[in-house]
């Protein structure tokens, strides 16, 4: 079979924590992990230049911290450590697959991996590296999701790929509410407008302003990331 052409040349994609533990109750489906990290390794082979950020819904949620009566900058700083653990998780997995990775934390943590330097960052990109973003922006009271958007503006991706755990952006969670409606392509402003919930409002302003596309789809469907970066596959449009 022929190899298809990729539509972008330099991607972020954004993965959430909990898409990495399947149906665990925490930590990892390394299952699924293997999985992910060959469809990145796959986009690579293509030619494109990818950079991740990951969640970290798998090890430690903001609700947990909520229910125990923490303060929300410290919690915010469990999560972003968090973060880096999935970063260098993600790393070695891709590295048994052949794929040059590098993490860079927003939080310096030199015996551990890279502190975040932009140029740095993108001279790994143009050298065939995966970039994987590891402690959000370093800051608290911002999500992952944020991060996601000013990486990928930062970077000068083409484009914002939301893996999430359904096909798309809809109406509802289409998991609790059988009757919620799937949008294949939906503006920046009608995101804002009807209060979609896909991304931070903050994440959504920030590509709105840079005009990088967000593209979401599932991170459960096996191929879905190469399908998506070749213009194919099901997904839903925020442009």
């Amino acid at each position: 079979m022929p190899q298809k052409t990729p539509k972008y040349r330099r991607v972020l994609l954004k993965l959430s924590g909990e898409g990495l533990m399947g149906k665990r109750e925490f930590g990892y489906d390394f299952a699924i992990v293997n999985r992910i990290a060959e469809e990145i390794r796959d986009v690579t082979d293509m030619g494109v230049q990818v950079s991740v950020v990951i969640g970290a819904g798998n090890i430690f949620r903001g609700s947990m911290a909520k229910e125990a009566g923490m303060e929300r900058a410290g919690a915010d700083y469990m999560g972003m450590l968090a973060t880096v653990i999935n970063a260098l998780a993600l790393q070695n997995i891709l590295e048994t697959k052949g794929v040059e990775t590098r993490v860079q934390s927003a939080i310096p943590i030199a015996s551990v991996c890279e502190s975040y330097i932009r140029r740095r960052a993108i001279r790994h990109m143009e050298k065939g590296r995966v970039v994987i973003f590891a402690a959000g922006t370093g800051n608290p009271f911002f999500t992952t999701d944020t991060a996601a958007a000013l990486r990928a503006v930062e970077m000068g991706c083409d484009a914002l790929m939301k893996a999430t755990q359904v096909d798309g952006v809809y109406s509802a969670d289409p998991k609790k509410d059988p009757t919620a409606e799937r949008f294949d392509t939906l503006s920046y402003r009608e995101v804002l407008a009807r209060d979609l919930r896909v991304m931070d409002t903050s994440a959504i302003v920030l590509a709105r302003e840079n005009k990088v596309p967000i593209l979401v789809f599932s991170l459960h469907n096996p191929g879905a990331f190469g399908d998506v970066v070749t213009g194919g596959g099901v997904f839903t449009m925020i442009s």
